[in-house]
């Protein structure tokens, strides 16, 4: 008897963001960094001018003290030198205090986009972070505070760095493809300002100017959600067979992963006395330039598309340079990379959760044109089947990509739209 077997796909149904409710100036956490350390007045200069080099305008963190002087600080001493500087039980303490307020927010936020949604059916909690460490840990607390299941399957990603997303997504993909009924939250939620370092190398001085605070948060779900194109069907995208869902799903495609380990060296992160230390240097981009493009021609060969298949692009805002170097191994330019400049732009890089920033301002570029779409009556919905690259790097030096495919879903009227967020969620 001839069988047939049906290959399942994982979709993000929906995604959520949330940062804390210091927002700080570029130029005045470089204010404060150079009077951390004391800086005459020609190191201002050279630190002002890499701060603007940055195209970053402001970064959130869960520390009021950035935005304060010395004799105001709540976190850092307020004496000279800011001695004697926090360890990593200090910074550790603070982390446990706001790290799983600012993921609930994400995740709420997230789950908003799908009202109709019951959380009680969430089957696995996946937790990202790179920048605190404690047991029991957030996904415990997680799991009390939104009032989840005790029996919710749960796993900590840690300590991977700006990749760290993917490694979260590919597991909730493993999961759903073995299960069609999983319903799998991700949640990457990193506190990077609590690691600011009081030191004048380059590699501190870079770290400093371009981390920050975020959380993100993603729903993966199955066909049992969505539904399986069914013969005859008349919907386009997958037929729907739960209750309304809004804006379009993205289809776990495909995803490649490589090392480059003559760049071990170039991009690190180590747990010192007085919080976690990063090595950044100024090498970096030149061995992603170096890698880039044929980790992306692999997984495109993967996916069966080429670079003319690609609508859209989710490039990890590692900082300006890496941008611009990864544009110029793809043949794209700014406009063509512009979701990943909006989110340096406005909150720096915020190590895991960045890549999901960047994945929801598509999101909301999606809706929007799929809004117009049912407007203009056109047909059929011109987003349906886009195709989204997205890669992140990292320590190792480690370099993740995926493609994800735009699935258009019935959806409620356009004037609905309204309702869903538009903004990362503060905390307050």
């Amino acid at each position: 008897m001839e069988t047939h077997t049906h290959e399942y796909s994982a979709y993000i149904t929906a995604i959520g963001t949330a940062v804390p409710q210091y927002a700080v100036p570029q130029m005045q956490i470089a204010e404060f960094m150079a009077d951390a350390m004391d800086f005459d007045e020609r190191d201002r200069r050279r630190l002002n001018a890499l701060y603007r080099q940055t195209r970053i305008e402001k970064r959130h963190s869960v520390l009021p003290d950035y935005n304060l002087k010395n004799g105001d600080y709540s976190f850092y001493p307020n004496a000279p030198g800011l001695e004697p500087f926090p360890t990593v039980s200090q910074r550790m303490a603070i982390y446990r205090q706001e790290a799983v307020p600012l993921a609930q927010r994400a995740i709420e936020n997230c789950l908003a986009e799908q009202p109709d949604f019951d959380r009680q059916t969430i089957t696995h909690l996946i937790v990202v972070s790179c920048t605190g460490l404690y047991a029991p840990g957030p996904d415990i607390e997680l799991i009390e505070v939104l009032g989840l299941p005790t029996t919710t399957q749960r796993l900590a990603i840690n300590f991977m760095g700006c990749y760290g997303a993917f490694n979260g997504l590919k597991t909730a993909d493993a999961i759903v493809r073995a299960d069609v009924d999983a319903k799998v939250l991700v949640v990457c939620v990193e506190l990077c300002t609590l690691h600011f370092q009081k030191k004048p190398e380059t590699d501190h001085l870079l770290s400093n100017a371009l981390f920050a605070d975020g959380a993100a948060a993603v729903l993966v779900e199955g066909e049992s959600q969505l539904g399986s194109m069914l013969p005859g069907s008349t919907l386009r995208g997958p037929a729907f067979r739960g209750p309304a869902l809004r804006g379009p799903a993205l289809r776990l495609r495909s995803f490649y992963s490589d090392l480059f380990l003559e760049g071990k060296a170039e991009m690190a992160w180590h747990v010192s006395d007085f919080g976690f230390e990063m090595t950044l240097t100024s090498e970096v981009p030149r061995y992603i330039q170096q890698g880039i493009g044929e980790l992306l021609s692999r997984l495109l060969r993967k996916s069966g598309l080429t670079i003319g298949d690609i609508d859209l692009y989710a490039i990890h805002p590692g900082g300006r340079k890496i941008l611009e170097v990864i544009e110029k191994q793809l043949g794209i330019d700014a406009t063509d990379d512009r979701f990943a400049y909006e989110v340096l732009r406005d909150f720096g890089n915020m190590s895991s959760a960045t890549v999901l920033f960047v994945l929801k301002n598509i999101w909301r570029s999606l809706l929007t044109a799929q809004g117009t779409d049912q407007l203009l009556g056109s047909e059929p919905d011109t987003t349906n089947g886009q195709h989204i690259l997205s890669c992140a790097f990292g320590p190792g030096l480690t370099l993740e990509s995926m493609i994800l495919e735009v699935i258009s879903r019935p959806a409620e009227p356009f004037t609905t739209l309204s309702a869903l967020s538009t903004e990362a969620v503060p905390i307050d």
